[in-house]
């Protein structure tokens, strides 16, 4: 006799055409090419036939953000838990979106589906982020910083300071790098990657330190939840994210079997995600 969560499975699977996802999709593709559009100086209103320009930041961004999301989709699917199909978030910003997300339905089972589930978006997203951008880079500019007239300074992290030096043989603070938008895409990847990793409540690094070390997840979140805060004043983002962090709570919700243990390559792949986010973070993302 089935189970509820295998009949509910199979009612998910028989839903109706997910006209939501797919709108939010168009609509989402559409303000991130407005976005990389305007950064590429074009004038929507007077030149809307040139908004076409914005496609590579945008196709670079939403591969990179879609393939988290399905990542994590697929590893739900695949361990027993009901999950939604990835939700875009369009926004009037300067990325033309706010992220996208996945909803689960059904109670995660044990440590083992915690950790696939939260490893797998990270690491897909990493797997995209990390070539687009290598070759964002080769495209980019390196100009004398007296050429450049203000703007937006965008933050470095170990990964990116290895790359900018390796590719374009410069050091962050010896030029000033004009990002190709295939690049910034590439950028905005890699730190969404590492804020998804940060290890603390229900954000993916907090899944993952739950799965690995139990009992560390409440230390670990309030040490780099209070960590955040003196970045805060060199970045105001900190703030909203701690604060969003703090409303969906530090704690992390039990699990429906919290003895089950992990094999060697269920840690193997949380230690390389925990790795992912030290080589991706970056403590102060944009100066002006």
């Amino acid at each position: 006799m089935e189970n509820w969560q295998e009949i509910e499975i199979k009612a998910e699977e028989k839903e109706r055409f997910p006209l939501l996802h797919l709108s939010l999709l168009i609509i989402t593709l559409f303000s991130t090419m407005l976005a990389g559009a305007i950064q590429e100086g074009v004038n929507p209103i007077v030149q809307p036939h040139l908004i076409y320009k914005g496609l590579p930041f945008s196709l670079t961004l939403m591969l990179i953000l879609g393939t988290h999301e399905i990542g994590h989709y697929l590893a739900s699917k695949k361990n027993g838990v009901i999950a939604t199909l990835p939700y875009f978030i369009p926004a009037p910003s300067l990325l033309g979106t706010f992220g996208a997300f996945i909803k689960m339905k059904s109670p995660i089972p044990d440590r083992k589906a915690l950790l696939k589930i939260g490893v797998s978006g990270p690491i897909a997203g990493f797997i995209i982020a990390l070539p687009a951008t290598i070759i964002g880079l080769w495209l980019s500019e390196v100009r004398e910083p007296s050429q450049m007239k203000g703007g937006i300074s965008l933050g470095s992290s170990l990964l990116l300071s290895f790359l900018t030096k390796t590719i374009l043989g410069v050091t962050d603070d010896s030029a000033d790098i004009l990002l190709h938008p295939v690049a910034f895409a590439g950028w905005i990847g890699l730190f969404v990657t590492a804020l998804n990793l940060l290890p603390m409540g229900q954000l993916d690094g907090g899944h993952i330190v739950y799965s690995l070390f139990k009992r560390g997840h409440y230390y670990m979140s309030r040490i780099i939840f209070i960590s955040l805060f003196p970045l805060g004043f060199f970045w105001e983002g900190w703030f909203i994210w701690v604060a969003a962090v703090f409303v969906l709570g530090l704690r992390h919700p039990p699990l429906l079997d919290e003895t089950t243990p992990l094999d060697m390559e269920d840690k193997v792949l949380g230690i390389i995600s925990l790795i992912i986010f030290i080589i991706t973070f970056i403590p102060v993302p944009f100066k002006i």
